[in-house]
C-alpha cells in the first residue's frame, strides 16, 4: 500500500482501509477509540511502570482485525509517536511489524528503533 498517511487524512485513511463486515459509522469510531486507550495504557506504563499487556495485546489484535494490516501499522505508528519503543515489542510479538513504512511522505525505518526491554519480558512470559 503506497497511499500516504498523515494526521489531516488519518480519517480518510482509516475509513479507507476499514474492513469490518458489519460496518456503521459508530462502530468504525468505536474501534478507532482502541488507538486512544492504547496510548492512555502506554502513558501509564511510563508514569507507574504497571504494563496491562493482555489488555495491550487485546486492543492491537482487535484493530488488526478491523483495519488492513499494513494500514494499522502506519495507523499505530502515526498516532502512538513518542510511544514507537513501546509500540514495536507488541508488534513483534505479533509478527505484525515491517522493517520500514511510510508516514507522511517520510520513510520510518522500524528495524533501529530500541524496544521497551520491560515489554518484552512481559511478552517473554505470556
Amino acid at each position: 500500500m503506497s497511499e500516504n498517511i498523515n494526521h489531516s487524512n488519518f480519517l480518510i485513511f482509516a475509513a479507507k482501509n476499514y474492513i469490518n463486515h458489519c460496518f456503521n459509522e459508530e462502530e468504525f469510531f468505536d474501534d478507532l477509540k482502541k488507538i486512544k486507550y492504547i496510548k492512555r495504557l502506554f502513558n501509564r506504563y511510563i508514569q507507574s511502570g504497571e504494563l496491562k499487556e493482555r489488555i495491550l495485546l487485546n486492543h492491537i489484535i482487535i484493530l488488526f482485525n478491523v483495519f488492513e494490516h499494513e494500514a494499522c501499522v502506519k495507523m499505530l505508528f502515526l498516532k502512538l509517536e513518542g510511544y514507537h519503543k513501546i509500540l514495536k515489542p507488541f508488534l513483534v510479538f505479533l509478527n505484525f511489524c515491517p522493517d520500514s513504512i511510510i508516514i507522511d511522505e517520510k520513510k520510518l525505518d522500524i528495524l533501529p528503533i530500541e524496544m521497551d526491554k520491560i515489554v518484552i519480558e512481559k511478552l517473554r512470559q505470556l
